[in-house]
């Protein structure tokens, strides 16, 4: 940090300017492309869903091509410019960013905007990554189910300018840290991808019942229909604001004032990614996309939710679009009822052993949200400056 605090000292020693983004240069409005105009070859294009699923924080290749002809009414990226998301369905990856640095010139579609500039393009991306960013971003996001943030309000949004040596200099530094972080998470994620594989063997096993392999005399079959009420949601629209979690097939949607039911239940997708499963032993509210269940004395919530998980129910969708289960579908399946205390011991098992491969106050998870807990709080440290007056 020192050299960047001499390069600072004696380059900008009154502090450093801050622009708005519409200052630092031109923010250019994308439209048109969709993921059915994708070609195996022509020029390349950078979807808006991609920064946030797909990107880090530069690039110097493309995904995705389009048509020569398509292109050619597309919005361009040149080399150096800074494509941004406009739309998210969360506030954490609306405005994400991606520099391209490929040698030519590609397109980018709708629901993204690009910065033409002349500062250094990776500064700008990785300052849009920072605390104090996000921070910015969330005063101008709107929307409820979709998050979105306009250019022209995008433009209003101050960032730190410094000179072109000192940002370089920021660059290079982070450049090196990523790249070490990188590999760090690499190695992390291996062995957790590893424990999670363990995991899901052992649970399957703990969950799979036989004549051969269970001998209590009131251990049962079941449909699901006879231990849990699959339930319908609703929309939540009409409702006030509140500490109350609104699901839907991705999780957390927002927050109201009112619940749909207030015990614990599992929840189960009716459209889309039907395998995420949620558990949840507070009040909620659901979507229409997804069904909860209303469950009876004789299953232990959290060993219902257990089992499902070794149903894979995404393999039995049969719709031709949109994925989706139908509750005639769910009731008919045939679900395990062990005594309350083998379900209870069970569910023991399975919890401590899903903390060591899924909980970030445990094990690896803990060390790998450290891992990234703490590249943040350096990158913030490096690009956070003095204002000048």
């Amino acid at each position: 940090m020192s050299r960047i605090d001499d390069m600072i000292a004696r380059l900008c020693p009154d502090g450093v300017e801050y622009k708005a983004l519409g200052e630092v240069g031109e923010l250019v409005r994308g439209n048109g492309l969709q993921k059915a105009d994708f070609t195996e070859t022509g020029v390349g294009c950078i979807h808006y869903g991609q920064i946030y699923t797909y990107y880090g924080t530069w690039t110097t290749t493309t995904k995705s091509f389009v048509s020569p002809e398509l292109a050619a009414r597309l919005v361009k990226v040149s080399p150096g410019d800074i494509v941004i998301t406009n739309t998210s369905e969360n506030v954490e990856d609306v405005c994400k960013a991606v520099a391209w640095l490929g040698d030519s010139e590609i397109v980018t579609g709708g629901h993204a905007t690009v910065l033409r500039h002349s500062q250094n393009p990776k500064y700008i991306a990785y300052y849009l990554q920072t605390t104090r960013f996000f921070t910015e971003k969330k005063k101008h996001t709107m929307g409820t189910k979709v998050k979105e943030v306009k250019s022209s309000e995008l433009a209003s949004i101050r960032i730190p300018v410094p000179p072109l040596e000192v940002q370089r200099e920021i660059v290079r530094i982070l450049d090196n840290f990523t790249e070490l972080e990188a590999e760090l998470e690499a190695e992390l994620e291996a062995e957790l991808e590893a424990r999670r594989q363990q995991y899901a063997y052992y649970r399957d096993q703990l969950l799979t019942f036989s004549e051969s392999t269970h001998t209590h005399t009131d251990f049962r079959w079941a449909t699901l229909s006879e231990v849990a009420r699959i339930r319908n949601g609703k929309d939540y629209k009409a409702l006030g604001e509140g500490n109350i979690p609104v699901y839907g097939t991705g999780g957390v949607m927002t927050y109201v004032d009112a619940c749909a039911y207030d015990k614990p239940s599992v929840l189960i997708p009716r459209k889309g990614s039907l395998d995420k499963l949620y558990y949840v032993d507070t009040p909620f509210w659901t979507v229409d996309t997804i069904f909860f269940t209303e469950i009876e004395n004789a299953m232990v919530p959290k060993f219902f939710f257990y089992y499902l998980q070794t149903l894979h129910l995404e393999e039995m969708n049969q719709a031709g679009g949109v994925p989706s289960l139908t509750q005639s579908m769910l009731n008919a399946l045939p679900v395990p009822v062990p005594p309350l205390n083998e379900q209870t011991r069970i569910v023991g098992l399975l919890d401590k052993f899903n903390a060591l491969t899924n909980d970030l106050s445990v094990g690896l998870p803990a060390e790998l949200a450290a891992r990234r807990e703490q590249y943040a709080y350096y990158r913030d440290k490096l690009l956070t400056f003095k204002e000048a007056a």
